[in-house]
């Protein structure tokens, strides 16, 4: 962890004298560190002080923090470092989801091919399951936004990516997405062009036709900035319960 892949160490500088022993410490992932008075005592700071640098590592998911338990070091994720600056950013102005979108639908697009490449029987089994779902979701009654499918066919795609900062990414966009509300609603002629095009990237992974699979992920990437709601989205605030106006929303649409 704390050296190159030419050998060399790697010298960071850390705002944290906690993230500076963490980043060269020499332990496997999940390994218990030292109790927080011992600790403090070997870093040369006060326990007050440890806490709040255990906080900040902990929401960047660096360790796991629980009571009874103690502080475990944690495997390499960009996911959280990246959702908690991507909020941040949307709380500020809810514009930056279009640039987001915009570098998630690159991200997409670019490592397509790699990803397709390394599914396995099981995943492509979790395809057609999702894909099932959706469908049997938008022609049910009532209408229901199949939204989770959506989310956990994109990322199932990449899954095999060895790769933390692109599947950071793309878990994080999830996240704004939601965060902005538009896993709430969509008009439902929006939603079959959406699930068709899923549909296309489907059959031609099983098919092994990967490059009519890639277009059909791009022009589909396309549509979201045809939806009304992009564009216009307004300062977060707490979204609608799907379970009760959302879900009635979309069916008094439908109908």
């Amino acid at each position: 962890m704390n050296q190159s892949r030419t050998g060399q160490h790697v010298t960071i500088e850390q705002p944290s004298i906690f993230l500076e022993y963490l980043a060269h410490h020499d332990g496997a992932d999940g390994q218990r560190l030292p109790p927080i008075p011992e600790l403090a005592h070997k870093l040369g700071i006060s326990t007050g002080k440890l806490r709040e640098q255990l906080e900040v590592a902990r929401m960047l998911g660096m360790v796991d923090v629980r009571p009874k338990r103690g502080t475990h070091t944690l495997p390499y994720d960009f996911f959280p470092a990246v959702r908690l600056s991507l909020l941040f950013a949307l709380a500020r102005d809810t514009a930056y989801f279009d640039q987001f979108g915009l570098l998630r639908s690159h991200i997409e697009a670019s490592f397509w091919h790699e990803a397709v490449r390394t599914l396995q029987p099981e995943d492509k089994d979790r395809l057609r399951s999702l894909l099932d779902g959706a469908w049997e979701k938008l022609r049910g009654d009532p209408v229901q936004i199949p939204h989770e499918e959506h989310r956990e066919l994109h990322l199932a795609i990449f899954s095999r990516l060895d790769n933390p900062f692109v599947l950071g990414i793309l878990e994080a966009y999830w996240d704004a997405y939601e965060a902005v509300g538009l896993n709430v609603y969509a008009d439902y002629t929006y939603l079959e062009q959406v699930w068709t095009y899923h549909q296309q990237m489907v059959d031609a992974i099983l098919a092994g036709d990967y490059e009519a699979g890639h277009r059909a992920l791009v022009e589909h990437t396309g549509l979201l900035q045809n939806r009304p709601e992009v564009g216009r989205l307004s300062p977060l605030k707490p979204l609608p319960d799907l379970a009760g106006g959302g879900r009635e929303k979309i069916r008094r649409e439908v109908s």
